[in-house]
């Protein structure tokens, strides 16, 4: 599994790093950035949740 942030369209709110740590951190940018190539088996859950949460839709977990 894999997850992607789209930069043009993350407003940077956060939220993702704080549902998924093991995958999502805030970069200098102030933008969201997946910290892992592959999402860790136990993050699933959480990645798909700062997926459906994110209020831009800014993330696709594939």
């Amino acid at each position: 599994m894999k997850a992607v942030v789209d930069k043009d369209v993350c407003i940077g709110c956060g939220l993702c790093p704080s549902i998924a740590p093991d995958v999502f951190e805030m970069g200098d940018d102030g933008k969201a950035h997946v910290i892992v190539s592959d999402v860790p088996a136990g993050s699933h859950n959480d990645a798909r949740e700062a997926e459906s949460d994110c209020p831009v839709n800014a993330i696709k977990v594939q």
